[in-house]
């Protein structure tokens, strides 16, 4: 990996500085590009000195992201929970084109942004497990007060992303995908890693799709879904998970229709909505009957808007 750095100052003679963050964009494909965005932090000048200082790094085959936001980003998240703004800069979500090839990676934070979606087509990978126990229940969890997109909103066990790091980048067997959400139901859940076994996750489908959560913020995935059946002992993390439960194939019935009926504030989140909408019907009849594997097909990417 190569890479290019430039640093320039200029100084006159007291305190103070003007900072820039960059973001770099390539593509790892045949033909690889990169391109360079600016954005100013907030600045204090006094009348004795001025500093400068540039840096641009160049990569191959990635795309950084910026990790800090610009004066208006600060006002506007300015009520952003501490954890969730700390996940939303230190989180690097894999980028991906829409077969899903891995083209780089940038912030959670730009990842979510529907102006940088819109404006770059920006698309990472995602994963989506559902939890069925032993009476073939399936578990759902609503969404956190503070998360950023789609707070308070009921969906399927757990939904995340799998990292831009080495353990949940392997291709073989889809087993970054797997890794990322054993290390999610954990963090989400409290579900500890032995409990639920890397092979016993079943990746059964693949879905593009793209969902505004409110005017700043939404999603643009290619989700991978994953279905699991196991018994486990729940120990919700507060800052991600509002609250949990069981419900069998009348209750999420009931559970549907509340929310269309806009009855008692029940909302699903949009990727929740579409697997129901799509798939969740057959594949249930194969987590009852024990023939999850039939159901699998991870060559078809299915494009839902």
């Amino acid at each position: 990996m190569s890479e290019t750095r430039l640093f320039l100052s200029i100084a006159t003679a007291s305190t103070t500085s003007a900072r820039f963050s960059s973001f770099s964009s390539s593509s790892s494909s045949s033909s690889s590009s990169s391109s360079l965005y600016l954005r100013r932090k907030p600045l204090s000048f006094s009348l004795s000195f001025f500093s400068l200082k540039l840096f641009f790094s160049t990569r191959s085959s990635s795309m950084a992201a910026s990790t800090t936001p610009s004066v208006t980003e600060e006002a506007s998240d300015a009520g952003m929970d501490a954890v969730q703004r700390r996940l939303m800069f230190e989180d690097e979500c894999i980028l991906v084109d829409e077969e899903d090839r891995v083209i780089g990676h940038d912030s959670k934070y730009n990842c979510h942004l529907m102006e940088i979606i819109e404006s770059k087509n920006l698309l990472h990978r995602a994963f989506s497990v559902f939890l069925f126990n032993s009476k073939y229940e399936l578990l759902l969890q609503q969404r956190s007060a503070t998360k950023v997109t789609f707070p308070k909103v009921w969906t399927n066990t757990c939904c995340s992303h799998p990292l831009y790091r080495e353990s949940e980048l392997i291709k073989e067997n889809f087993l970054g995908v797997r890794n990322a959400a054993q290390r999610k139901l954990f963090d989400e859940l409290g579900i500890p890693a032995e409990d639920l076994p890397i092979n016993e996750f079943i990746p059964l489908g693949r879905m593009l799709y793209k969902a505004p959560s409110d005017g700043k913020w939404g999603e643009h995935e290619l989700d991978y879904l994953l279905f699991i059946v196991r018994d486990v002992a729940l120990h919700p993390n507060p800052d991600e998970v509002a609250d949990v439960m069981y419900v069998n194939r009348e209750q999420l019935k009931e559970l549907l229709k509340k929310a269309d009926a806009g009855e008692e504030g029940v909302k699903l989140s949009p990727w929740f909505r579409l697997v129901v909408d799509n798939f969740l019907v057959k594949w249930w009849n194969h987590v009852e009957q024990g023939t999850l594997q039939e159901a699998a097909d991870m060559k078809t990417i299915h494009k839902l808007f």
